[in-house]
């Protein structure tokens, strides 16, 4: 094992890799400051719903946030040029995760992809070659690199794809049910807009999303259908970029393609000056036991992190117990219509509040029909009433349809949500059964 982790092979495939990640990363910080998408989700509300633990990571105040974005592309630039590589790489993993970690009203499967990446492009020696790092100190240029630098990002792919392929084999996807709702809303797309709405198009999406995703990385690992399945990459991802408009993650996904392919090829299209690593040499590094313990505890929880929900009571298109860091991506609709009365804990008189003067109208779909959010918002409502001297207790009635079915009840009426705990990694009796009649 140590052998097949440790020998050294060219490293053509992580260089460009890099030049194009750090590329995506500043493009993925401008873009957000230039479509309204930090304004809309940092800026504009009163609070964010940060995921459960890091209540205390909010937004910078006022225009801050512009700064914030604004450094981070600077780093992504810093990435692309390979100049303070390793420096430039830790504050973008740093400062992506702390975004990715203070909201979630815009919670996207890719967002945690990217925070993935970047710790792991931290320790990748992507900076060896084609690198401003290089012309200021020559000792670090070298052509190779250890095998594990391109294992790493294969299995963590074969991760992603695997759990999103198994995701997609439940009812609703496999009747296009969920298909047909996603595509309703692209139904004013020029020129494609109408031939989505067609049946026949529903299936061939909805079971070329399982195909893709189960086959794609054996397919890309496999010589003699490698170049099948780059071109079918290809088509795959611009199809979801104009059709989901999801950012850098269907060009990430395209720039991947280049561990699969042999470094010649790599070498001859973008690096033609750099001489072609033919050496068997194995080294060994000190650092090995821990390398491998290190990337084995990570793959392990990798693996774990999306079983999870099957350990939970319910169906996690219900709950959502289990559905995050899961790759279970655009897998379900939802809408709700829901009710919050705040009680005086002291006099049993009610409160009324209007959800505009607290929330965006972005975050009142989430504070609707997701009980994390639900809850959330209700410990934000307990804190902003205790500062005024007032105990309150909370009372949410939600009727929520997954995927266009009839409405049900989510969340039992009679709890007070506010005086609740939350569990990570178990079922909240306030959660009403999702079979009920």
């Amino acid at each position: 094992m140590r052998k097949f982790l440790f020998k050294h092979i060219d490293n053509s495939g992580l260089i460009v890799f890099r030049i194009i990640f750090g590329l995506l990363c500043f493009l993925e910080a401008v873009g957000a400051i230039f479509t309204g998408w930090v304004k809309r989700t940092l800026i504009d509300p009163e609070f964010t719903f940060s995921f459960i633990g890091f209540e205390w990571l909010q937004p910078l105040p006022g225009q801050w946030m512009y700064i914030y974005y604004i450094v981070m592309g600077i780093f992504g630039l810093f990435i692309m040029l390979g100049f303070k590589y390793r420096f430039s790489m830790l504050m973008f993993a740093l400062m992506w995760t702390a975004t990715y970690l203070m909201q979630k009203s815009s919670y996207n499967n890719h967002y945690y992809l990217l925070v993935l990446l970047s710790f792991i492009m931290v320790i990748m020696p992507a900076n060896r070659y084609a690198s401003i790092d290089v012309k200021l100190k020559p000792k670090l240029k070298t052509i190779s690199m250890p095998s594990w630098c391109k294992w790493v990002f294969v299995l963590q792919l074969f991760i992603l794809y695997t759990y999103a392929s198994i995701a997609k084999l439940y009812p609703d996807w496999l009747d296009t049910s969920v298909i047909a709702i996603l595509m309703k809303g692209k139904a004013s797309y020029p020129v494609v807009g109408e031939l989505l709405q067609q049946k026949s198009i529903h299936y061939i999406l909805a079971y070329g999303g399982i195909l893709f995703d189960g086959l794609i990385i054996p397919l890309l690992l496999f010589k003699p259908t490698r170049k099948y399945a780059f071109f079918a990459s290809i088509f795959f991802h611009l199809f979801n970029s104009f059709i989901f408009q999801i950012g850098i993650f269907p060009y990430m996904s395209l720039a991947f393609s280049l561990f699969f392919f042999q470094p010649k090829t790599i070498r001859n299209l973008f690096l033609k000056k750099k001489p072609l690593y033919n050496a068997e040499e194995v080294n060994t590094p000190k650092y090995a036991p821990i390398l491998i313990t290190l990337f084995s505890i990570y793959f392990l929880i990798q693996i774990a992190l999306p079983l999870r929900h099957h350990f939970i009571e319910d169906n996690v298109l219900w709950t959502e117990e289990g559905h995050r860091l899961s790759w279970r991506m655009m897998l379900r609709a939802k809408s709700g219509r829901t009710t919050y009365s705040i009680i005086n804990a002291e006099t049993n008189a009610k409160i009324p509040i209007k959800l505009n003067d607290y929330l965006t109208k972005k975050q009142q779909r989430g504070a609707k029909t997701k009980p994390d959010i639900i809850w959330q918002f209700a410990q934000h409502l307990k804190q902003k009433f205790s500062e005024k001297g007032i105990s309150i207790k909370v009372y949410v009635k939600t009727f929520v349809s997954v995927n266009g079915k009839p409405a049900k009840q989510l969340i039992d009426p009679d709890v007070d949500i506010a005086n609740e705990k939350w569990h990570h990694f178990k079922h909240h009796n306030w959660l009403l059964p999702s079979n009920q009649n």
